[in-house]
This record gives C-alpha cells, sequence and structure tokens, in this order.
C-alpha cells in the first residue's frame, strides 16, 4: 500500500502549477517535501484504522493545507496532534515548513476536528481540487475552483476511493457536493464550517456518524 500512495503523492506533485494556483506538493520547491512527507503520513496512519469513510471538501485553504500538505489541517494541528486518537504531532513524524516562524491556525480545520474527535471512526479528509487556487496576484487569498480544476480534481479522487476501498462519501459544502453529483457517486451532504457553518456542520457530521452505528 505505501508504494500505492508514493504513487498517488508522486502525480500530485507532478501537477504544474499556474499564476493563480500553487502546488503545495510539486518538486519545483525544495520545501515541498515536507508536505509531501506529511501527506504520505496521513494516508498511511489513515489506511491503518481501514476508513472507509470519505469527507470531500472544495479546496485546500492559504492557511490550511496548503501550508501543512494535509487536508482540513493547520500547522497548529499538525505539530500537536490528539493523543486521544493517536494522530498527528511531531511525535508521530509531521513537521512544519519554514516558510513562516508563526505557527497557523485554520478555522475551518478546527471546527472539523473538535467535530470528529467525538466518534470512534475518522474519516479520510480530501478535497475537490487538491491544490491551493487563489486570486491572481495575491497567494495569500483563497477563490472557488473552476469547473476545468475541479475536472482536475476528480482523477485524484478517483484514485483515493480506490485507494481506500471507500463505501461512504460526504461532501462538505456545495462545491463538493456538485462535484459528487458530476461523478456520479452516491453520497450524503453536510453544511461547510466556513461563514457561520460551525451548528450546521456538527448536527450533520453528527447525523453521518450515527448511521454508522
Amino acid at each position: 500500500m505505501n508504494d500505492k500512495f508514493h504513487k498517488f503523492i508522486k502525480e500530485l506533485s507532478n501537477f504544474k502549477s499556474s499564476n493563480n494556483v500553487f502546488n503545495q506538493y510539486s518538486y519545483d520547491l525544495l520545501v515541498n517535501e515536507v508536505r509531501r512527507e506529511n501527506l504520505f503520513l496521513y494516508l498511511k496512519h489513515l489506511a491503518e484504522r481501514n476508513s472507509q469513510i470519505l469527507l470531500v471538501g472544495e479546496a485546500p485553504g492559504h492557511r490550511g493545507c496548503r501550508l501543512t500538505g494535509v487536508p482540513f489541517t493547520s500547522e497548529f494541528i499538525l505539530l500537536n496532534g490528539f493523543d486521544e486518537i493517536r494522530l498527528f504531532g511531531e511525535s508521530r513524524g509531521y513537521r512544519k515548513t519554514n516558510e513562516f516562524d508563526r505557527v497557523y491556525k485554520e478555522q475551518s480545520a478546527t471546527i472539523v476536528w473538535e467535530a470528529l474527535l467525538k466518534y470512534q471512526q475518522i474519516p479520510l479528509l480530501w478535497n475537490a481540487f487538491p491544490f491551493h487556487p487563489f486570486k491572481v496576484g495575491n497567494q495569500q487569498s483563497n477563490r472557488t475552483p473552476t469547473k476545468e480544476e475541479i475536472n482536475i480534481g476528480e482523477y485524484f479522487l478517483k484514485d483515493l476511493i480506490i485507494l481506500f476501498d471507500i463505501n461512504i462519501v460526504v461532501a462538505v459544502g456545495n462545491e463538493a457536493e456538485k462535484t459528487l453529483a458530476k461523478m456520479g457517486l452516491a453520497f450524503q451532504k453536510v453544511r461547510h464550517p466556513a461563514n457561520g457553518g460551525k451548528n450546521k456542520f456538527n448536527n450533520g457530521i453528527k447525523n453521518v456518524m450515527n448511521t454508522l452505528i
């Protein structure tokens, strides 16, 4: 399985960035090696748990996955980890890049993990578009992926579903919903936690996870 994860990450790394997309796994920047290693550890650790639930978001944010390489995480989450579920943390090999001295937090990631820690089964987290889309001239910004970018993301999403033998897919927000519907996948939907969506997201996750008990 490790070889398959390395192949998957290599394909991510070969995607060519543009003037408004940052590939946080690209071989073009030496610092991206840290993010590739973080993603490999994450996939490996989730595979060890036989995770067959997939939560799909929209795209990496500039304070989250763009920095860490792991969807729905922040540097703070990555470095501190969650001992109660034995995931993330420097002691488990996760690292921060040296791009910024500051250790960033990311609101959506914080909300998502506060919700997920309540349940025994930890879903695999991914995005409809796995690279960071930003507004031209401002890499410290976020934007909605284009249709063309979502089409690119479908390729990686399909691969991940096969790799993990996923049997339950959950769309987190409207963009993920559009992507999964276009792919013809059966899925459930929860509200995205951003922009005041915390309570509805928590209730949605509760409904999804309760169906598994």
